[in-house]
């Protein structure tokens, strides 16, 4: 889908009960607030609208707040979407620790030929605010409930996709949330595992830095290990950071990167044939 073709909306409000009452879209997931990973995955929406209290965020969004306050989900979509513009919304909570920008591009490819898409978790439950929304249907919808309930506060989510024509797709990871301790404990200890804590480390430090840069992952390391094996342990992480500086003075962006890297691990290798 072309960047801007869809509205994404946040939901951030709710009273979290089963954590206590902290402010869940703040916590901390791989070093990054559960609302910033949430807008990473997003990142290309034309208008972004978090439903919920002001806080800091990693890019610039749209506030919103439902009526009436704590009127629950149903409102809450409602106070978002009235801020949209785009034919497609994108509705997600604030507490999906393992969203990625890919399931977001599979939603919204989703919704070709029906009136929206929506994700069902690993027992087969549909999860509605993990679901990109044709937005004529889903505001049509929000007035038939208004009208027949005289208002929207206190309605179920149910209510609101019940009547809809959806498109289910599976993916138990990506609509996992963070709705107790022990979820924030799972969400935890998962982005350590072997084979996902560097992608996670990476994509945390290029967020924390401002970055957004493809890093060939696996070219880097083998330039480290050159280094490191051919020259001297303390070489890798300087030699790595050298090419980082040498690509930035260059204009950055993959191909600097790639050229910075291909130069540094052929000299590492020329380093090791001398041995």
């Amino acid at each position: 889908m072309t960047p801007g073709a869809y509205d994404a909306v946040i939901l951030a409000g709710g009273a979290a009960r089963r954590l206590g009452g902290v402010d869940k879209p703040a916590l901390r997931v791989g070093g990054r607030a559960l609302l910033d990973r949430v807008l990473d995955a997003c990142r290309g929406a034309g208008r972004t609208v978090v439903v919920g209290p002001r806080r800091p965020t990693v890019r610039p969004v749209r506030w919103a707040r439902e009526e009436p306050s704590g009127g629950g989900p149903v409102a809450a979509v409602d106070a978002g979407v009235r801020q949209t513009t785009a034919p497609v919304v994108l509705v997600l909570s604030a507490d999906l620790p393992f969203l990625t920008p890919e399931t977001v591009e599979t939603l919204l490819n989703g919704v070709e030929g029906t009136e929206g898409a929506v994700l069902i978790d690993s027992d087969g439950r549909e999860q509605p605010l993990v679901a990109a929304y044709r937005a004529e249907p889903l505001r049509r919808e929000i007035a038939l409930l208004a009208t027949e309930h005289g208002g929207l506060g206190g309605l179920p989510l149910r209510l609101l996709v019940s009547e809809l024509a959806l498109a289910r797709l599976q993916h138990p990871t990506a609509s996992f949330d963070c709705d107790t301790w022990e979820d924030i404990t799972t969400a935890r200890a998962r982005i350590r595992e072997h084979g996902r804590v560097l992608d996670e480390w990476i994509t945390a430090v290029k967020a924390e830095l401002g970055i957004d840069l493809d890093v060939d992952t696996a070219a880097l390391l083998d330039l480290a290990r050159d280094a490191a094996h051919g020259v001297a342990r303390p070489a890798a992480p300087l030699t790595t950071f050298l090419v980082g500086y040498a690509a930035a003075q260059k204009g950055g962006g993959p191909e600097a990167l790639a050229a910075a890297t291909e130069k540094a691990a052929a000299l590492a290798a020329r380093w090791a044939e001398e041995q």
